[in-house]
């Protein structure tokens, strides 16, 4: 194998890999960009020294071996991303997407360039497209009284900690089903500020909410975090406040 055939399978691990993260990273998840990338030419990497590093040294590694090991290398770490939320289990997409960056960067490695690149297609297109056919099946009605639902959340915080307490509003509120629609925030007394965001969601959906804002109390710098919900009735312009 010459050094042009390795630098082309590295660099294909690499970009396939970046360009399954750029989808995770653009939807705030936890493993993005760099992660994917990283696990991807991890995995290139591993499948060119199983198969060529060791040249005819007696004994030396089965590369599909080093291949299965490299999957059960990719379970750990994708048990890190797995976060138990009260009764909910979340992280397992992401997971999963790991999982397929690994299988892909394995692939780049052994110079199937061509199937890397359709499994690489074929996990962005689950996890964009497959996205909100999953919420419509979801979010399906059990009854006959679900309306969407605006959501106004506060969260108040010291001047210095602004900004900071503002990304991680907006990467939690990311997470969750709501859209968010705008963010703003407005100058208190005493040096605090409250950080307001409008959130509107096909259902009223309150777990949710309060995922989001057990996370912000555990800030030190936050000193007050709450939440309103108004339902919209579908056939008029009526809303309750609870």
């Amino acid at each position: 194998m010459t050094t042009v055939d390795i630098l082309l399978r590295i660099g294909s691990g690499l970009g396939l890999g970046a360009l399954i993260g750029f989808e995770r990273q653009y939807r705030a998840r936890m493993a993005g960009l760099r992660t994917n990338a990283l696990v991807a030419v991890g995995a290139t990497l591993f499948v060119l020294l199983s198969a060529h590093g060791f040249g005819d040294v007696p004994g030396s590694a089965d590369p599909t071996r080093v291949a299965a090991q490299v999957v059960s290398g990719i379970g750990f770490l994708g048990a890190g991303v797995i976060l138990r939320d009260g009764l909910n289990v979340r992280g397992l997409n992401t997971a999963a997407t790991l999982w397929c960056s690994a299988a892909v960067g394995s692939l780049a490695g052994a110079g199937l360039h061509l199937v890397a690149a359709v499994g690489t297609v074929a996990v962005v297109a689950v996890n964009v497209l497959l996205r909100s056919l999953g919420r419509a099946v979801n979010r399906r009605p059990e009854s006959g009284d679900e309306a969407p639902t605006h959501y106004t959340f506060r969260a108040t915080t010291r001047d210095d900690a602004e900004a900071h307490v503002r990304a991680l509003l907006v990467q939690s509120l990311t997470r969750t089903d709501f859209r968010l629609l705008s963010i703003a925030s407005r100058n208190q007394r005493d040096g605090l500020v409250e950080v307001l965001a409008e959130l509107s969601g096909d259902r009223r959906d309150d777990r949710q909410m309060e995922s989001t804002v057990s996370r912000l109390s555990l800030e030190p710098t936050v000193t007050s975090v709450r939440w309103q919900a108004s339902e919209q009735a579908a056939d008029d312009d009526s809303s309750k406040i609870t």
